[in-house]
């Protein structure tokens, strides 16, 4: 049992640092001019072949940028293979999804958009699915901030994170949620993934949440996945349980809905998002469930109306 968490705890750290490689801009520099204006060009190895990418118009701050990646991604790629060692040394062979599993990831796949324009809704971003589907896609849109753009760029960072083959086969922790969190909060605060230690209000009514304890949460995580309940109830329990405990400084629906469905799709089950026009009602059901009234309501709106079944 001691090594099969192993195991999990390096095939899901190997994955943060893939995901982290993937973010980084580095390679062999070399710089091209033509008309008098330098560019920067990047020369570096994906499985095994070789690549040239265009970077930007030269700059000091660019070119460093590129140097001080390329340092990081040496680091990195050393980490990976150090992970792969140990995976090796307790005879780990990549396991094959069920087909059940792989329905359940494609169909995830095929509903990203919709589920990533509706998750930011319930956030109060400013968008339009069509913006939304632009923003995934790597295109420009128009009339909407930077801070919202990012927010839906790292929602997609987060699902394709746990769409992953080796993620989705990892055990649904805490050491998760807050790997989750923290892209989902990339570039907004510098403790994005940590536990928060300050307090917080909710906007709608009087109730806080108490400080989390980390000892605390893991007991309480335990205990929710214990539980004699079906596998959907148990991703229902996880949602609300992260949005009422408000781990994390901010972010906190965004992590729980990413988090709850880690644990939805790899049991095969479908995925759980709120309707963009039901939000408010979510959000009034919300409230009162924060405050300990009607428990079961929210519960039943859930799985009735914010269910996908595969």
């Amino acid at each position: 049992m001691e090594e099969k968490i192993e195991i999990m705890n390096l095939l899901q750290s190997k994955q943060v640092l893939e995901h982290q490689l993937k973010s980084l801009t580095y390679g062999s520099v070399e710089i091209r001019e033509n008309n008098s204006n330098k560019y920067i060009y990047v020369h570096y190895r994906e499985d095994g072949v070789a690549l040239t990418k265009y970077v930007g118009e030269y700059s000091d701050e660019l070119y460093n940028l590129i140097l001080n990646n390329s340092i990081k991604a040496k680091e990195i790629k050393k980490q990976i293979r150090d992970i792969t060692k140990r995976l090796k040394q307790l005879d780990y062979k990549e396991e094959e999804l069920s087909e059940k599993i792989e329905q359940n990831i494609d169909f995830a796949k095929r509903h990203l958009v919709d589920t990533i324009y509706k998750q930011a809704i319930l956030e109060g971003v400013a968008t339009t699915f069509a913006d939304t589907e632009s923003i995934i896609e790597g295109g420009k849109v128009n009339n909407m901030t930077s801070e919202d753009i990012m927010k839906i760029v790292n929602l997609k960072h987060a699902w394709e994170f746990i769409l992953n083959k080796n993620v989705i086969q990892s055990y649904t922790n805490f050491a998760l949620l807050c790997e989750i969190n923290k892209m989902v909060e990339e570039g907004f605060y510098y403790t994005a993934g940590k536990i928060r230690n300050t307090p917080v209000s909710i906007g709608g009514t009087n109730w806080t949440p108490d400080l989390p304890i980390e000892s605390v949460i893991k007991e309480e995580l335990k205990e929710i996945f214990s539980k004699n309940k079906s596998d959907i109830d148990k991703a229902i329990d996880l949602l609300l349980y992260t949005m009422k405990k408000q781990i994390f400084i901010d972010g906190n629906k965004r992590t729980a809905v990413i988090f709850s469905n880690h644990y939805l799709i790899s049991k095969g089950k479908g995925i759980i998002v709120i309707p963009a026009e039901l939000t408010e009602e979510f959000k009034g059901l919300l409230l009162t469930y924060y405050e300990g009234k009607e428990k079961n309501k929210i519960r039943e709106f859930i799985k009735e109306k914010c269910y996908m079944s595969i």
